[in-house]
């Protein structure tokens, strides 16, 4: 698919557009979703465009919001004057003081790079365009069909991302092992039985880490179930009358 196109469809979802290595490797991952999807069911979306705009608009506004400061290349006075900006700017956010929005994402400083999992991961949405906006991630993504984890493979070598892991199993058995590592950042996006997967993934999270969901307005009263999360105000997906994004965190 055409690069031009892909960054045109995505403007809506991002603030500046992606660097053309980036745009490069969506169009690699859309053209192999598109020859996969004809022989094994990995999404009902197959126009490409609209791929690019409910599959990799809705996991690049999560990514933007997760680390903002991450993948669009500038200069780097512009780009410090700019993170320092909204730090201020989101400091007289009345939501802003609990818990605090740092400059390079909703996380926690971590002396290592962040620990992400994917629950769920299908097609690999939200997961690969996650790593494509934020390379140094580690990631794993956990799928119990061997089918779309060998898809999951094949996009990870293709693009040539590091640093991924895929898990052919289901997030109840992960969360029951003990020593399963737990993550600092834990995605999940249109899984079946959302009550149910919530509660295991809220288990793999580690300590003070981030659970980022994108569900339907439908799904939110679902979170004030969980004592152990502290959620921040549901932020409206572009394009969408019902979807969200919400990002809670482990207390």
């Amino acid at each position: 698919m055409d690069t031009a196109r892909i960054a045109a469809l995505l403007e809506p979802f991002l603030e500046s557009s992606l660097p053309s290595s980036q745009l490069d490797q969506i169009s690699t991952y859309i053209d192999l979703l598109l020859r996969w999807n004809a022989r094994i069911n990995l999404t009902a979306i197959r126009h490409p465009e609209e791929i690019v705009t409910r599959h990799f608009g809705e996991s690049l506004f999560l990514a933007r919001h997760l680390f903002p400061a991450i993948s669009i290349p500038c200069h780097p006075e512009r780009s410090r004057a700019e993170s320092e900006a909204k730090g201020l700017a989101k400091s007289k956010d009345p939501y802003s003081a609990s818990p605090p929005v740092l400059p390079q994402g909703i996380l926690p400083a971590h002396s290592n790079p962040p620990r992400v999992l994917d629950i769920g991961s299908g097609a690999g949405f939200p997961a690969l365009p996650l790593k494509i906006w934020a390379p140094h991630i580690h990631l794993t993504l956990v799928e119990s069909n061997h089918k779309k984890t060998a898809f999951l493979r094949e996009v990870a070598r293709a693009l040539t991302l590091t640093n991924i892991n895929v898990i052919t199993d289901r997030a109840e058995v992960l969360s029951a092992r003990p020593g399963f590592p737990r993550a600092d950042i834990v995605t999940l996006r249109a899984v079946e039985h959302f009550e149910t997967i919530l509660p295991q993934a809220i288990t793999l999270l580690a300590p003070k880490a981030s659970l980022a969901l994108l569900i339907s307005t439908t799904q939110i009263p679902h979170l004030t179930t969980q004592a152990k999360m502290k959620w921040r105000p549901p932020i409206p997906v572009p394009q969408s009358h019902k979807r969200v994004l919400s990002i809670g965190i482990h207390e």
